[in-house]
């Protein structure tokens, strides 16, 4: 049974500069929550309840917002204001928290490969807070039915316009069923002509302990960064690696259009709630 993901959440958030030059990108809120704490509750749906982050600098306010905080837990106890609290405070008693730190930012296999020793010898759960995903089951319990079944490691994927693959990490293969791809080939951020598919990966993986010796035997890539995607495409020369079309809807929040129109999704969903009720 999977019960740890991993948080990759060392990254500095230029795109959403001078609002992330004091305060983790992952902490930008979508209405009332931070991004991130979406993150651990679709993992916490999925029954990922040992969440395990690689941090950087900067990045304290991810550690205190999983925290008690008394002094203002006390102000507000006993007013109306107490029940804004209620979904975090589960999250802080459901779940519990490990923080290592990437010192260099080397790339998102560096950061995984960091992680290694919050995970142990044991298959996890990774997501990255950027892409905030929606549906009427979590992608990350849609993508456990898929490892149970497979025992692999498993990418959740979805297709996107062509001129945009070279934003993702892009791959093709056997296709088994309009949803399971049994990966033969993965590009990172390649151009539109060079692009195997239009099957862009997301921030979504589950990955066996086979992961951190590939990423360690895996050279710089684009950027001079060890890619996820490169260290995934050795393995798939040495066992299954599995894609995955989830079911559901994914804002790219690590964009601002992308934030935008999440903000909006969930404002109307909010209001709906409110005119239902």
């Amino acid at each position: 049974m999977i019960v740890k993901c991993l948080f990759p959440v060392a990254g500095y958030g230029t795109r959403f500069l001078p609002a992330t030059k004091a305060q983790p990108k992952e902490m930008l809120p979508i209405l009332t929550k931070p991004l991130i704490q979406y993150g651990v509750e679709e993992a916490a749906e999925a029954g990922l309840t040992q969440a395990c982050f690689v941090t950087g600098r900067n990045k304290r306010a991810i550690a205190d917002h999983f925290d008690v905080v008394y002094e203002l837990e006390d102000q507000i106890k006993g007013t109306s204001r107490e029940d804004r609290l209620a979904c975090i405070r589960g999250l802080i008693d459901e779940c519990s928290y490990s923080y290592t730190r990437q010192t260099q930012m080397r790339g998102l296999g560096d950061a995984i490969l960091t992680g290694k020793i919050l995970i142990g010898d044991e298959p996890f759960g990774v997501i990255l807070a950027d892409d905030l995903c929606v549906g009427d089951e979590g992608i990350m319990s849609q993508m456990l039915k898929v490892y149970e079944k497979y025992k692999c490691c498993v990418v959740a994927v979805e297709e996107v316009p062509i001129e945009e693959v070279s934003k993702y990490g892009v791959i093709s293969g056997k296709q088994l069923d309009e949803r399971h791809t049994i990966v033969e080939t993965m590009v990172e951020k390649p151009t539109p002509d060079e692009a195997p598919s239009n099957l862009a990966i997301i921030g979504r993986y589950i990955l066996t302990p086979a992961i951190f010796d590939t990423i360690a035997r895996t050279p710089p890539g684009v950027n001079g960064e060890v890619q996820i995607t490169d260290a995934l495409q050795i393995l798939a020369k040495e066992q299954m690696v599995m894609a995955y079309r989830f079911k559901g809807k994914r804002f790219d929040c690590g964009s601002i259009d992308g934030f935008v129109e999440a903000t909006n999704y969930f404002y109307t969903q909010m209001k709906q709630a409110e005119e239902g009720a």
